[in-house]
């Protein structure tokens, strides 16, 4: 009795281990059919925290030259120093990282002096766009600080942007507004082709 309850041990112990064996060989089976899990590249979600950005900033300008609408289009010929915008469209197919994040940053910073200088001309003729200039600038400082943590993240080398060249205070309340829509025009151009130069970039990173 005492043998054939050994041998029946035996048995199921060969038979456990049988079992397990399949089970085991067919393991890699199982994990292969199980839907994998794509990691999000860690810069994703600040590639749209910059475009959203851009995209508010971008409405908070449209909003603004509601305001200071033209029957026809403003010459650009007051500011001299603003970002060359020409030919910038056809390039986004071609942008690589790190040199695009520092010219970003160094435009946006132009842009930024460029209005501080409205709101100081503003004031002077007690505008009443102060508040949606201040606004816009207040973004503006906080794209170029989400900019230059990006910037920080790839390596990306920082520009020194030379002081622009602003020109002098209008004196007429007429020569104010037009200034006005020139650089508004001129941002908004830029907002849309960065919020564009952003989508490329995250679009890349995720090729």
């Amino acid at each position: 009795m005492s043998c054939f309850l050994r041998t029946s041990a035996v048995l199921v112990d060969s038979a456990s281990s049988l079992l397990l064996s399949v089970l085991l060989a067919q393991l890699p089976l199982f994990t292969s059919a199980l839907p994998v899990q794509h990691r999000r590249p860690a810069h994703h979600a600040d590639f749209d925290k910059l475009t959203n950005q851009t995209r508010h900033l971008l409405k908070l300008t449209q909003d603004l030259m509601k305001e200071h609408a033209f029957d026809h289009d403003v010459e650009n010929h007051r500011f001299k120093s603003l970002p060359a915008m020409s030919s910038r469209a056809t390039d986004l197919s071609s942008l690589e990282l790190k040199p695009t994040l520092s010219q970003l940053h160094a435009d946006f910073k132009s842009f930024e002096k460029h209005f501080e200088w409205l709101k100081k001309a503003s004031q002077r003729h007690q505008n009443t766009s102060i508040p949606k200039l201040v606004e816009i600038i207040s973004q503006i400082k906080s794209l170029i600080n989400a900019l230059h943590h990006q910037m920080q993240k790839v390596e990306a080398p920082r520009q020194t942007a030379p002081s622009p060249s602003l020109p002098p205070h209008p004196i007429f309340h007429w020569e104010m507004v037009q200034s006005s829509h020139e650089l508004l025009q001129q941002f908004r151009l830029f907002c849309d082709w960065a919020t564009r130069a952003f989508l490329t970039l995250k679009s890349k990173s995720l090729a």
